[in-house]
């Protein structure tokens, strides 16, 4: 029987499928492509460096600044006695160390505890890397302007490179491990690092904490890259931390002549001798490169690329390898679609070690210098280690932070100081393609065209490379806010005298701005920073309205007044109407609930609605010549709408700031001025305090932990059952004084472990056996000492 013949309609239609699905599956593959290369924003940056360098200015400032004395290095601090113990200027003795300078940094016991609702038990506990970090995380997100909101579980990855944790070691002295509680184990170990930043501030992505020795926080960063383009996180804050606070390490570096007995870095010099020591701490805010753009950051600079190897076999497990860093930079380069020839700048990892050096110039040459096709410049070489030390896991952080402030700069600073000597003469300088300049020069491309490496490697043989790209904003496109524009400005703090800090912060952060600064950072202080009790609010229409305002302003006091919000819209509807289009007009985020199909004083509710105003229905009439729309907040009358159109806008931020200053939930990102983009503003004024446990005196036996001894109170009486369970919370807490019994349990830094001492004190105390005090931590502390209280009655057979 004859095969049925194939119509030519039908076969077109097959041709026609197939080749749709074959268009269809190449644009997945090209968006896949995409994503696994996208390119990752830096919107925020926070830093504790040697030389007091805790802002991006003063970092920037320091850079380009002539350091002969090289000021950031300091000697051996006196609240490091095992350090100077084992302190001799000789080198090559046996069991010491012949370093007595690094760069230190200022102050590492100070911390703002209550801010992060942590105990003075626990804070002095806690490994000072895990409190700095928690500080310059919280300052990298509102430089961002990415308001943390616990309550919210931002979907915020968190990647820390760390490679020492010495602090914990002082607990325990000759076998005698009595100091040691429960705090011992989350205050010590590495991984509660990135771990206690996301518990910290409420955030859902990926916590990882990264050993790879020196080359640590620049993996991290590429750990964080990948989980930005993949989707596991939308945000992330990667970085390192490195303090030294024991003296193991120190002598072993010492023992196999690693470090250089003047505590220098003299990264690509003749006289290079070893590596100096540093500390420091330093985070970055990540996002990728499209949405930060689409959500208005501002963007300080781009991460193009990055990649991560081992040396493997080498001529020695801690002897670097010059064929696998051409590797890493070349896979980096790759991986960011970025030319080799059109690199300009390179952070080297430089340790300024006389095998070191050659090894890493001759691998980036071979990369990026003469053995790059079309080189016409040579490349320039800088490391920051030859001012601040070798920061070791954050070493990489330390680089890139450097790299954001250069790539905005329209000069490269010198890369060794006047009093310097002669280059290493091992690396053949008048053969290559690089420079290590002596002076500041000009980069020689414009702002977006810059591109920059830094290298990070590790003694462990973890190698890494990373490739940034510097970045100009768009124009907004004409958009701008219209003369006499009103602005809401909100501040707050978690007590008076932080609000009282931030708010001269930002009165010195105005002056002088336009239209369009002022904007920027009222919108920054509104929609990107967490709001708290203590507040305060105003409203003008330029800079020195507002700073006009800010100081004649009553402060809230945290408690709130907003408890019912009513709304009367009782006017014509052709006012109302025309009151909805200036709103529009003035704010484009409100502009879809201003317009609709919706009758006007519906739409005005709804538009309220998108700014947090719950409202219900107000009676209209309460008064003679009421406006046209208004709302009623704690028996205040706060006009909205009036005859005169214009007026809207203003009377709007005068009634959120009415209701702001009372402590109403408010949602403002939808306020913004037309063009107004996050700016970095004053980030918040931490109140520190000093939390710190003294390491023993070596030959000294350590100090026993104070007991403190309370009497029981008589078994029946209820009055002293109740103080001296709130004694004894405290005492647990360590903390200065009775707590409010208002206040949430974990705002005083309570959880699990202090439920359970503070639970075997009693029972100690009493003699019985309690059960578990299983409350949430969300519990006022009055409520909690009461169902304590309950459970000890119970116990002891008391009557109620």
């Amino acid at each position: 029987m004859p095969e049925e013949s194939v119509k030519p309609e039908e076969l077109r239609r097959v041709i026609q499928d197939q080749l749709r699905l074959s268009r269809r599956l190449k644009e997945k593959l090209a968006a896949a492509e995409a994503r696994a290369h996208a390119p990752v924003a830096v919107v925020g940056t926070a830093m504790r460096l040697p030389g007091g360098v805790d802002h991006p200015r003063a970092y920037r400032d320091f850079l380009y600044s002539d350091d002969p004395d090289f000021r950031a290095l300091s000697t051996i601090p006196a609240d490091r006695p095992s350090l100077r113990a084992v302190h001799h200027p000789e080198p090559g003795t046996a069991g010491r160390s012949y370093v007595d300078r690094a760069g230190f940094l200022d102050d590492i016991a100070s911390f703002d505890a209550a801010f992060f609702g942590i105990s003075q038990r626990e804070a002095e506990t806690m490994d000072p890397q895990q409190r700095l970090l928690l500080e310059v995380s919280w300052e990298a997100l509102e430089r961002a302007g990415i308001a943390a909101r616990r309550q919210d579980r931002l979907p915020v990855g968190v990647f820390i490179g760390a490679m020492a944790s010495e602090y914990g070691r002082r607990f325990v002295t000759d076998g005698d491990y009595s100091r040691i509680d429960p705090y011992h184990s989350t205050g010590s170990g590495h991984c509660f690092l990135a771990g206690r930043v996301s518990y910290a501030l409420g955030l859902s992505g990926p916590a990882l904490s990264v050993d790879t020795a020196c080359s640590s926080s620049l993996v991290a960063i590429h750990q964080a890259v990948r989980s930005l383009r993949s989707g596991e996180c939308g945000y992330a804050l990667a970085g390192g931390a490195n303090l030294i606070l024991g003296s193991e390490l120190m002598v072993a570096l010492c023992q196999g002549e690693a470090l250089s007995p003047g505590g220098r870095s003299r990264t690509f010099l003749a006289d290079a001798d070893g590596y100096g020591r540093g500390e420091g701490v330093g985070v970055i805010a990540l996002m990728r490169l499209d949405e930060a753009v689409a959500q208005g950051r501002e963007v300080h600079a781009v991460i193009r690329g990055t990649a991560v190897n081992h040396d493997g076999a080498s001529s020695g497990f801690t002897v670097p390898s010059g064929p696998a860093q051409q590797e890493v930079v070349r896979a980096a380069l790759a991986d960011a679609r970025v030319e080799p020839s059109a690199v300009g700048y390179v952070e080297a990892h430089g340790t300024g070690t006389a095998l070191g050096d050659p090894i890493e110039v001759g691998a980036l040459d071979a990369v990026i210098g003469t053995g790059a096709e079309g080189r016409t410049e040579p490349v320039v070489l800088g490391s920051v280690k030859a001012r601040i030390g070798h920061l070791e896991a954050a070493a990489g952080i330390a680089g890139v932070l450097k790299l954001v402030v250069l790539l905005g700069e329209e000069s490269l600073p010198a890369a060794v100081q006047s009093g310097d000597g002669r280059l290493n003469s091992l690396i053949p300088w008048d053969q290559i393609a690089l420079d290590v300049p002596r002076k500041a020069g000009a980069w020689r491309v414009p702002p977006g065209a810059r591109v920059a490496g830094i290298s990070s490697f590790g003694l462990s043989g973890t190698n890494a490379h990373a490739v940034l790209s510097g970045h100009v904003t768009a124009a907004a496109g004409g958009a701008a806010p219209e003369p006499g524009h009103p602005e809401l400005l909100t501040l707050s703090a978690k007590d008076p005298a932080a609000l009282a800090e931030l708010t001269e912060r930002v009165r010195t952060a105005l002056a002088g701005r336009d239209a369009a600064g002022v904007a920027a950072l009222c919108h920054t202080m509104r929609a990107g920073r967490v709001h708290f009790g203590h507040r305060l609010a105003v409203v003008g229409t330029d800079a020195g309205e507002l700073v006009a305002a800010l100081a004649g302003v009553r402060r809230g006091t945290g408690a709130p007044a907003v408890d019912r919000v009513t709304l009367t819209a009782s006017g014509p509807d052709e006012v109302l109407e025309g009151a909805l289009d200036v709103l529009a007009r003035r704010f484009p985020g409100l502009a879809a609930a201003a317009r609709g199909s919706a009758a006007p004083a519906g739409r005005l509710g709804g538009l309220l609605a998108a700014l947090g105003v719950r409202t219900s229905a107000g009676p209209a009439g309460e008064r003679d010549a009421a406006p046209a729309a208004y709302l009623k907040a704690a028996g205040e009358i706060l006009p909205l709408v009036t005859d005169d159109p214009e007026a809207a806008p203003r009377l709007l931020a005068a009634a959120l700031a009415a209701l702001y200053h009372g402590g109403a939930d408010l949602r403002l990102d939808r306020l913004a001025a037309p063009g107004a983009r996050f700016t970095d503003a004053p980030t918040y004024p931490f109140q520190r305090k000093r939390f710190w446990v003294d390491e023993p005196e070596p030959g000294r036996p350590a100090d026993a932990p104070a007991v403190a001894e309370a009497s029981a109170p008589a078994p029946r009486d209820t009055a002293e059952v109740c103080g001296y369970l709130a004694a004894e919370l405290a005492a647990v807490l360590k903390a200065d004084g009775l707590l409010p019994i208002d206040v949430p349990f974990c705002e005083v830094g309570g959880d699990s472990f202090t439920a359970m001492m503070l639970t075997k004190s009693v029972e100690q105390r009493y003699g019985v056996e309690l059960p578990t005090l299983d409350c949430p931590v969300e519990m006022p502390v009055g409520d909690l000492l009461v169902h304590l209280g309950d459970q000890l009655s119970a116990a002891m057979g008391w009557e109620k």
